[in-house]
């Protein structure tokens, strides 16, 4: 009779388990301490995060951490409440995730722990696009849509775009991107520009803005960037597909240049191509 095959949360509390037992009988310490006790401690760790990001998996498990890089068709996802700068790691593939909704609050801080070694305590902080200096839009003729020849596996991320000068009005989306991978976004949702002015993801055409990062494009449009140290904005609205340009990590943010009386939400659901080749 074959076995049941554990899935991969149960995979990787087995080996996380390993590895605190491991660590706690070389260096010593808490001799007394059973692996029963060490599964406690840690299955609480996975269960009662702070605030996580929701991965679920197709097996119909769930597991709540910070997502923090993407290779080889693996997620790198932390795990835990990271007391005294420890968390846990674990990877997942591509292919036994359902999709992967990223806690609002925790979003800009994934990338901060993407080379966070396990044992440091002192991450690096996240640097956001800046905002100042915006260059004229000469890319306005032309389709916006990239035609899409072959049909690739997509996996599904959602995140909450904040339409306020939070993070210098940049939203870290988690998805850190490969030059030449496929994406498809799509947003929905309306914001308050101030003023009574309200907004949906392609903006206002009709407010005049010389601060806005694309000046040819409507006020309080949706707009993204890959990577923080260049001004290659992208015009998403409500829905764009695009192979992108560069690698770098996927910002999302609202096409005005003062965001301090804004309020409100995107919603945003991102599809990344998943085990392409760069191209």
């Amino acid at each position: 009779m074959s076995r049941h095959q554990a899935s991969p949360a149960c995979k990787s509390i087995r080996v996380l388990l390993n590895l605190l037992i491991e660590m706690l009988a070389g260096r010593r310490m808490m001799k007394k301490i059973s692996s029963a006790s060490c599964a406690v401690v840690l299955v609480l760790s996975l269960v009662v995060p702070i605030v996580a990001d929701t991965i679920r998996l197709k097996d119909g498990s769930i597991i709540r951490g910070q997502v923090i890089g993407f290779k080889d068709q693996q997620f790198t996802i932390l795990i835990g409440a990271g007391t005294k700068g420890r968390r846990s790691r674990t990877s997942i593939y591509v292919e036994d995730i359902e999709s992967i909704e990223f806690d609002s609050a925790t979003t800009a801080a994934a990338a901060s722990l993407a080379n966070e070694d396990i044992s440091s305590g002192n991450p690096e902080p996240v640097s956001q696009p800046s905002r100042s200096n915006p260059q004229p839009d000469t890319n306005t003729s032309g389709p916006r849509t990239t035609s899409l020849s072959s049909s690739p596996t997509f996996f599904t991320i959602k995140v909450t775009v904040r339409a306020d000068n939070t993070n210098n009005g940049w939203n870290n989306s988690g998805l850190v991107v490969r030059k030449g991978q496929r994406l498809r976004i799509s947003s929905s949702g309306r914001i308050s520009l101030g003023k009574g002015r309200f907004a949906t993801p392609i903006g206002l055409s009709t407010i005049p803005d010389n601060d806005k990062l694309m000046r040819n494009e409507a006020t309080g449009a949706l707009i993204a960037v890959i990577g923080d140290d260049n001004d290659d904005f992208i015009l998403v609205g409500t829905r764009r597909d695009f192979v992108a340009q560069r690698d770098g990590v996927l910002f999302l943010g609202v096409n005005e240049g003062d965001l301090k009386d804004n309020t409100g939400t995107y919603d945003v659901v991102i599809e990344a191509e998943a085990g392409g080749s760069p191209r």
